[in-house]
């Protein structure tokens, strides 16, 4: 009787141990291509990357925790990224950008920023890393998370929908070299400091010179386009450099090379020029 009481308990013991129970891990993106923090469920018992603690708490395995956690890496792009970017240029790990694009300067940037603080340099954004440097930066703006350009264009203003005109706005920031109505090419623009604005108003280009050097501040202006006595539009090294942290004498700054080469062999002398807010 005792053995036959022993095979029972023992057959139970087996039927048990066929009782299995599954879990998932899910992880979504927003529409920049950052990633969202992680959403976890797991049941215990779950092989998906965890172990058991002995306690009847199951905790994942350290390279699967890092993995889930991470918010941004090199490859991503979009506005958080740009955000990111921001931030560490206020604690002088970054130099270049905000750009939108987790490059390997961002990745070093944040291998440092984790370093200097005690957290795996994995060049890596995870949430620790965020936290920590939320805490040290303040939100940026606009002009911050644009500094070097790359913002979006505003709608053209109705003077610029007929014939050739280099429709310049003063709200975003940014030229738009248009024909016809038809937008031809778009790129980011500086213009004059406080007390040395650049004027509003239609104009017309009436001079242009592919080396000129300014007689009153003698400062190059390469690929200048004259459209309101010594205002022009034309590149600028200083706005390559530093974006929007300076300004000009009043004239339109191009930061972008080959974009306001392509443009100075397109425009004419006698093509319209409207600069607008």
């Amino acid at each position: 009787m005792r053995t036959t009481g022993m095979r029972a308990i023992v057959a139970a013991a087996a039927v048990s141990a066929l009782v299995a129970v599954c879990g998932c891990t899910a992880q979504g993106t927003d529409a920049d291509g950052g990633h969202h923090l992680p959403v976890h469920i797991k049941l215990p018992g779950s092989s998906g990357g965890s172990s058991s603690t002995g306690d009847g708490k199951t905790s994942a395995s350290p390279s699967t925790a890092r993995a889930a956690n991470v918010l941004w890496s090199r490859g991503d792009s979009g506005g958080a990224v740009r955000e990111l970017q921001a931030r560490l240029r206020q604690v002088d790990w970054l130099f270049d950008g905000p750009t939108g694009t987790y490059d390997d300067l961002t990745e070093q940037a944040v291998a440092g920023f984790q370093g200097k603080r005690g957290l795996p340099k994995t060049g890596e954004t995870d949430t620790v890393t965020w936290q920590r440097l939320l805490k040290m930066t303040h939100e940026p703006g606009k002009w911050d998370l644009y500094l070097m350009g790359g913002q979006p264009a505003g709608a053209p203003d109705p003077r610029c929908l007929t014939g050739r005109v280099l429709c310049i706005d003063k709200t975003s920031r940014t030229l738009r070299w248009m024909i016809d109505g038809r937008t031809v090419s778009t790129m980011s623009v500086r213009f004059g400091a406080q007390y040395t604005p650049t004027r509003d108003g239609v104009f017309q280009v009436y001079w242009k010179a592919r080396n000129w050097v300014s007689t009153l501040y003698h400062s190059p202006m390469p690929y200048a386009m004259f459209f309101s006595g010594g205002q022009a539009v034309h590149y600028s090294y200083d706005f390559s450099m530093r974006g929007y942290a300076g300004g000009s004498h009043g004239c339109v700054n191009v930061r972008d090379e080959a974009a306001i080469a392509s443009l100075f062999a397109q425009v004419r002398t006698g093509d319209k020029v409207v600069v607008h807010q």
